[in-house]
Formats: structure tokens, C-alpha cells, sequence
């Protein structure tokens, strides 16, 4: 009796969260085809290839597609490759990007074609969408967790393109729900902060949990807007796979879900939590906030996650502030190891 070697295509599988995505699939399903679609205008093969060797992964095995996913005919290719899932996370992440009809020709426009595709092949498509398509709401202001239908007034462009990936999936569950009962397998994560290993190479869109500790191990004050008390939810990349992973299961229902850790952390929190790992006790230098930034820059998120927990039987594993200490540690042996090398 022969079986059928299990496929997935992962799409930005070079970058921050795709590439610990590629790793996870690889350890815990050794024997399937990965196929990394990513034309590695921010990605890098490095991000696979530390993702593989920090959980013990093995060296990367599958294929790498280099096209950009503006480019690639989806139809053929998922019909082709008829994988198990597709994990859609490939985009503009830089929030600072004001091309506005870049940023929709490249996160938006590919993803109607790829979440055709998978519809009608049948195949269960997750997708990353965004913290970001909620903007400023009511609730930020009341400083409580977001509910999902709290989300649609983005405050930038790279939201905004991240909300319309939603209404194309609100549209394509109405539409389906006319004719049938059964919705097909879609699944929207709305990523919250995410930090972990992996993300040096995302530069400025980096993690302020990087950020500072590299500031703080260069022998710097760590460098936060005034007066510190901004609250993000933040979640650690490991937890983001699990529930990128829940959400393609069979037994995932299909929707639109907050992936956050539903808890807040300040930026001071995170000084406090850099300063223990650290063995520091540095200050912050409080530094007023870009004017180009005001507008757009979200001062309170916090995720809602009781429909999350629900739909995709998934919880965060991780509590952040203990899991900043850790990262922080990790990055000073890095930074240390780095420093040895070099002298």
C-alpha cells in the first residue's frame, strides 16, 4: 500500500514568522514536500536555515520557488502540487510604506487569486492578515481587548490592505453560505506583535524587544516614546506557529481570528524585563514620537481571543514578559558570541 507524500506551499517562507513556520512543519512532519514561494526582497535563505538548526529541524529539504507571489500563476501551481495546505504569509510588512498602490498590488491583489485557487481545489488556505486593520477603535481608548468585529478602519495603508484580504474572505462565506452549509476551509489570522529568534534581518519593522536590547548591549540607554506607557500586545513567534499550524487542521472552523497573546505590555515592562536578563538597571531616554508617525501609530492593542480559542482550539503557551526575559537573554549570548568571533 503506497501513500501520498503530504505537500504544503508556504508563501514568504524566507522571512520572520514563514521561515519558523518551514522549520515547524519540517520537525514535525519530516516526511512532506515543502514548496517556499518568496522572492526574497526581505526574506533570506539564512532565516530557513537557523529556523531548521535552532529546534533540530535538519538541514531544509524542500524546494524553493523564487517568484514574487504577484507573479506566480496560482491556479496551475496549487492544482499541480494539490498540497495539504497553503500558508499565505508573503506581503508588505513595513508599515512606513505610503505607496499606496504598491502596497495594494502586492498584499492584496495576489491573495484573490490564491484564495480562489484554494477554494476551488478544495484546499484549506491560511492567510496572514493584521493587528493593524483595527486602527485606533473604541476599544483602544477604553484600553480593552479588541473583538474581531471591531477591526475595518485601519490607520495606514498596510492595514488597510490586510482588511481588504479580510472582506474578500467575509465576501467568499457569504456567497458560500447562499448555496451551502459548509464553508470552505479559510482561516484569517490577524497577527498581533510577534518577537522571537528569527527576525534580525527584519530591520527598522523589527520588534521593539530587539530594538532595545540591542541598544541596551551596545552600552546605550534604551530609547522609547514618551512617557513609555504605549501597550502592545506582544507574542512570542513560537505561539504564532502553533496557531498557524491549528488553524489548517481539519478540526479548525473557518473565520477570521485575533492571533495575540491577549495580555498588554508596556514599553517600560519591556526596559524592566531587558534590564533583568541583562543584569542592568538602565534608564529609559524618553524621546518624543516622529510627527510622520502620530497619525498612523497604534497606542493600545490588546487582542480579544475567546472566538480564537474556540475556532481553532489554540491558546498562547507563552507569557510574554517571562518569554521577553528569555529572548533578551538569547539575544546577549548572540550579541556575546558575535563580539568574541570579532575580536
Amino acid at each position: 500500500m503506497t501513500t501520498t507524500q503530504p505537500v504544503y506551499i508556504i508563501s514568504g517562507g524566507a522571512g520572520f514568522i514563514g521561515a519558523n513556520l518551514v522549520a515547524r512543519l519540517q520537525k514535525d512532519e519530516p516526511e512532506a514536500r515543502l514548496y517556499v514561494v518568496d522572492d526574497f526582497s526581505t526574506g533570506s535563505y539564512a532565516n530557513i536555515v537557523e529556523a531548521c538548526a535552532r529546534i533540530n529541524a535538519g538541514p531544509f529539504a524542500g524546494t524553493i520557488m523564487p517568484d514574487s507571489i504577484t507573479d506566480l500563476n496560482w491556479q496551475p501551481a496549487i492544482m499541480g502540487l494539490a498540497p495539504k495546505a497553503v500558508f499565505h504569509l508573503a506581503a508588505i510588512t513595513d508599515t512606513l510604506e505610503f505607496d499606496e498602490k504598491k502596497m495594494i498590488a502586492v498584499n492584496t491583489e495576489p491573495f484573490i487569486d490564491i484564495l480562489d485557487a484554494c477554494v476551488e481545489s478544495n484546499i484549506p488556505l491560511v492567510y496572514a492578515s493584521s493587528a493593524a486593520t483595527y486602527g485606533t477603535p473604541p476599544q483602544a481608548e477604553q484600553c480593552v481587548p479588541f473583538p474581531l468585529d471591531a477591526a475595518g478602519s485601519p490607520s495606514n495603508v498596510y492595514g488597510f490592505s490586510k482588511w481588504l484580504m479580510d472582506v474578500e474572505t467575509q465576501r467568499l462565506f457569504e456567497s458560500t453560505l447562499i448555496d451551502s452549509a459548509t464553508l470552505p476551509h479559510v482561516v484569517g489570522l490577524r497577527y498581533f506583535n510577534v518577537f522571537g529568534q528569527g527576525e534580525a534581518r527584519k530591520g527598522r519593522m523589527a520588534s521593539m524587544i530587539y530594538h532595545l536590547t540591542n541598544q541596551m548591549l551596545a552600552g546605550n540607554n534604551p530609547k522609547i516614546f514618551e512617557h513609555g506607557q504605549h501597550q502592545r500586545d506582544q507574542i512570542h513567534v513560537d505561539d504564532i506557529v502553533a496557531g498557524t499550524l491549528a488553524a489548517a487542521k481539519p478540526s479548525a472552523k473557518p473565520g477570521i481570528y485575533n492571533l495575540g497573546s491577549g495580555t498588554t505590555t508596556t514599553f517600560n515592562d519591556i526596559v524592566d524585563g531587558i534590564n533583568t536578563a541583562l543584569g542592568t538597571n538602565k534608564q529609559a531616554d524618553y524621546i518624543p514620537m516622529p510627527e510622520e508617525m502620530v497619525a498612523s501609530y497604534q497606542h493600545y492593542t490588546c487582542a480579544d481571543i475567546s472566538q480564537t480559542k474556540a475556532g481553532l482550539g489554540w491558546s498562547p503557551q507563552r507569557i510574554p514578559s517571562e518569554a521577553i526575559v528569555q529572548y533578551a537573554a538569547q539575544l546577549a549570548q548572540d550579541y556575546q558570541k558575535a563580539t568574541a568571533t570579532q575580536a
